[in-house]
């Protein structure tokens, strides 16, 4: 039955109620207007023609729209309007992510289309797009470990990194340890309340000084999520097993090895979880996940305050009732 207007609300509802006067009102003046109305017989009306009503007979139900208006607004402002003002104060805190990729010659295999490097440069530019309240970092891995760039919120800078990403360029072979103790390295003191790891490769753990459970050990002490996502299909792959020149590559059909157990265990012991890519959708909706599980986190604090309005209508009922009160002793005045 009651409304709300815009920001108005009415604290006394219950006075709206008197608006059934109103058409008790309407239904009061008619019949008034009828006992007033006078008969008289008279032999012709020839006299009466082209006299018209005076404007001042055409307003006189002016005085009683006014009253009415009047009336309403009074009603109105018992029922006390109110406007709620409010406002938050809304601290958004990022996440602390550092991608750490394989960049191993097994990365051009073509189980990909066109091959497993390049897809996953391109899933995870898109995965940076939609976090953009958090401090981003990337570290590269292969035969040794290299940070391509540290924690940063500057994500135009991290995504113009990644055209020049070669597979092949720190040395041959995979040192998962190496590119995960790195990335905890970079992302160990920092001050956010979530701190996660995404660890991407293709192979098993083959050269380095630190060994995968060792450096998950070490993410775990310090209180760092990983999660590990091994790509590539299953069965064989055309993979890259010579190169001759930078872009030059003698290509095989081998065995698709990616070391599931120990990926799977330093995400268990760290808290994150393990996932297999096989095919670019499928990298695609992993990425997906992880965006899902890591939510950006929000604090906010409200306030409200509520301020009356009743004022405004009482002033305008006023207003009518004395403009009613003036006319009708004055230009609207009716003669006994």
């Amino acid at each position: 039955m009651f409304s709300y207007f815009d920001d108005i609300q009415f604290a006394e509802k219950h006075w709206f109620w008197l608006l059934i006067m109103i058409p008790v009102m309407i239904a009061w003046y008619i019949w008034r207007l009828g006992k007033l109305q006078g008969e008289f017989n008279y032999s012709s009306f020839v006299l009466f023609k082209g006299i018209t009503n005076s404007y001042k007979a055409s307003l006189r139900h002016v005085l009683f729209v006014f009253r009415l208006l009047a009336v309403t607004l009074i009603i109105c402002a018992l029922a006390r309007p109110q406007s709620r003002s409010s406002w938050k104060d809304t601290k958004t805190e990022g996440i602390d992510i550092v991608i750490s990729m394989d960049i191993s010659l097994s990365m051009l295999a073509k189980d990909f289309k066109p091959d497993r490097l390049s897809v996953a440069k391109e899933v995870i530019v898109e995965f940076i797009d939609n976090r953009p309240n958090d401090r981003i970092g990337l570290v590269l891995f292969g035969g040794q470990v290299f940070t391509q760039c540290p924690l940063t919120t500057d994500h135009k800078v991290l995504k113009n990194m990644f055209p020049f990403i070669k597979a092949g360029a720190l040395d041959q072979g995979t040192a998962i340890g190496l590119g995960l103790a790195d990335a905890v390295a970079r992302i160990k003191d920092s001050k956010a309340k979530s701190k996660v790891i995404i660890l991407i490769s293709d192979g098993v753990n083959n050269v380095g000084e630190i060994s995968p459970a060792t450096a998950g050990e070490l993410a775990k002490t310090y209180g760092v999520r990983v999660y590990c996502i091994g790509v590539g299909s299953r069965g064989k792959a055309l993979t890259p097993v010579m190169m001759f020149a930078p872009g030059e590559y003698e290509f095989d059909y081998v065995d698709v090895e990616i070391d599931e157990k120990v990926m799977n265990n330093i995400s268990s012991q760290t808290g994150g979880k393990y996932f297999r890519a096989t095919d670019k959708e499928s990298l695609k909706k992993i990425y997906q996940e992880i965006d899902n599980m890591e939510k950006t986190i929000i604090s906010e604090k409200s306030f409200s305050n509520k301020a009356e309005h009743f004022l405004p209508l009482a002033l305008a009922a006023f207003v009518l009732l004395l403009l009613e009160f003036v006319l009708r002793f004055t230009l609207l005045r009716s003669i006994p």
